[in-house]
């Protein structure tokens, strides 16, 4: 995790927005009397539930696995984002903190009640095989995904490196199911890479929110101030989020220090506040950042800071909406909870959860006709691209490829991101008339 850049007891290094928040529950302990005995009466039912289980049910039953279900079922009643990890599961959370696993390559998301794709990420079997954001997971192997949590289907789609797993997905537009059939890869995550493109015109790719992504940043905006920028470019299109205080860092790059970020309220009230903490020097030239519905979490606060600061121009389609904040509360056998305790606001005071950001500039991505995959076709494990490369899964849904004049022609077919560079070299003309 990232050190303790903040003067809070707990650090916020810890926060995951989208995926995870390690902490501490206030108060933790401490019970009112009436509250005790009012739970106590309530948990008589479920433990005679329990034992007229365990009693007459028709096959002999684990005590152990009558709980895990109840508590199962308990969560899946609160939001689709929270919920029940066993020991197993809850181990493998923690190993996809270090960056690197086992699986496909895909952050998913509950939308109306059905697992979604909300991005593939870049250089990853899934992303190269053609799986897209807003792709709606039907079945894994066909095995259906109907009524699983989001950690029982990230247990379903992850495995050792080597194996094939088959995808099926219902993708708006597509007649009938497309099926994926992908090999699992080790997935390293590389969030930042940027280029030079049309005449001076800056372009960085942020792929995820990790640790490492504000000094990544930092480094690549270094090297493109060196070449005299009369623009630049962000992409957070498909950019399912990840850690708060990267957001945070990230917007340290664009923000006057001490400026609000976002803040978090839960039930209680309280009010935590974010602020830029580092004394950069602004752009001084226009920035374009692109969003689509695959932009999730800490995409969302970054775009939304951006914009509501009046420090760049939001292009593109409505983010994700994903404005929820989980806890991952440890258990006493190894076992975890990952809980909604808080929202997040933007800094005037909106919640974006359900809602998304909404771009100051609305540019369509250009629509290619679905094909279904054939189910035979193997996807192999992708080699990391190179520094430049275009966006990756960009408006179009194609492919990266290796060759230069195929990323040309991928960025040129791109039309957010030429709607973006029209804008930078026009600012001067469009800059008073900057949508509100």
């Amino acid at each position: 995790m990232e050190k303790e850049r903040s003067a809070r007891p707990w650090g916020w290094g810890f926060l995951v927005m989208g995926a995870l928040v390690l902490g501490l529950l206030a108060g933790k302990g401490v019970e009112k009397t009436g509250y005790a005995k009012e739970s106590y009466e309530d948990l008589k039912i479920f433990a005679e539930v329990l034992t007229q289980v365990r009693k007459h049910y028709v096959e002999t039953l684990e005590t152990k696995d009558l709980v895990h279900g109840a508590v199962r079922g308990l969560l899946k009643t609160l939001d689709p984002h929270s919920s029940y990890m066993t020991p197993d599961m809850y181990r493998e959370m923690q190993v996809e903190t270090k960056g690197a696993f086992g699986g496909l390559g895909i952050q998913i998301g509950m939308k109306n009640h059905r697992i979604t794709v909300i991005a593939p990420i870049e250089g990853t079997p899934a992303h190269q095989a053609g799986i897209e954001a807003g792709d709606v997971i039907s079945k894994v192997d066909d095995e259906p995904m109907k009524d699983l949590t989001l950690m029982e289907a990230v247990r379903r789609m992850r495995g050792p490196k080597g194996t094939r797993v088959t995808i099926t997905v219902e993708r708006e537009g597509a007649p009938e199911p497309l099926m994926f059939t992908v090999v699992r890869d080790i997935i390293k995550i590389h969030s930042v890479r940027s280029r030079i493109i049309d005449d001076r015109v800056g372009y960085v790719r942020i792929s995820q929110f990790q640790e490492s992504t504000p000094d990544d940043l930092g480094r690549e905006l270094a090297a493109l101030r060196e070449k005299d920028l009369r623009g630049l470019v962000v992409d957070l299109r498909n950019n399912p989020g990840g850690l708060l205080s990267a957001a945070v860092g990230v917007s340290d790059q664009f923000l006057d220090a001490d400026t609000l970020v976002v803040s978090i309220k839960g039930r209680d009230g309280k009010e935590d506040e974010y602020h830029t903490r580092l004394a950069t020097e602004t752009p001084a030239y226009p920035v374009i950042i692109l969003v689509n519905h695959g932009s999730a979490s800490a995409s969302e606060i970054v775009a939304a800071a951006m914009q509501d600061w009046e420090k760049a121009v939001i292009v593109g389609k409505t983010t994700f909406g994903k404005g929820s904040v989980q806890t991952i509360l440890p258990l006493s056998d190894g076992s975890g909870l990952r809980l909604t305790t808080a929202r997040y606001y933007t800094p005037s005071g909106k919640s974006i959860h359900d809602v998304g950001v909404k771009p100051d500039i609305v540019v369509e991505a250009r629509k290619i006709e679905a094909v279904n995959r054939d189910a035979d076709a193997v996807a192999t494990p992708s080699r990391e691209q190179n520094a430049g490369v275009a966006p990756a899964n960009g408006p179009d849904g194609d492919k990266a490829a290796d060759q230069p004049d195929r990323e040309a022609a991928l960025m040129a077919r791109d039309a957010q991101l030429q709607k973006a560079i029209e804008l930078i070299k026009t600012w001067n003309v469009f800059r008073d008339l900057r949508p509100s």
